[in-house]
């Protein structure tokens, strides 16, 4: 298996830096107080970073991708299970349904534009 890159440049830098503080952080903890097994599992996620960000390639956001990809999938073959087990009309005002609570998001985001909240200047800033 040859996974495709699926971070960017400037997160896998991220990833870089922030996983060798933790590891530095925990490997300091880990020599007061060995004892402590939560700084050595600290050590185990904060290489994993450092490892992500070498290879530029998440897992989580590669199994987020898989997600996408497959719900049209599963809304599309759930939306036909339901519509041939019931009658055309629910299915009807299921989509009216999903129709009207897009376009209440939309009247949402219209009222919390930044233009309407803040002032031109503001803007400018």
């Amino acid at each position: 298996m040859n996974p495709k890159q699926n971070i960017s440049l400037i997160n896998a830098l991220i990833r870089i830096t922030c996983g060798c503080a933790f590891l530095a952080w925990s490997t300091a903890k880990m020599a007061k107080k060995p004892y402590r097994q939560s700084y050595f599992l600290i050590s185990l996620l904060a290489g994993m970073k450092i490892a992500e960000g070498i290879v530029r390639y998440c897992p989580i956001v590669a199994l987020y991708g898989k997600k996408d990809e497959m719900m049209p999938k599963f809304q599309h073959n759930h939306a036909q299970n339901q519509s041939s087990h019931t009658q055309s009309s629910s299915s009807q005002d299921a989509e009216a349904k999903d129709s009207s609570s897009s376009n209440g998001v939309a009247e949402m985001m219209e009222q919390f534009s930044p233009e309407k909240i803040f002032s031109p200047d503001d803007m400018k800033k």
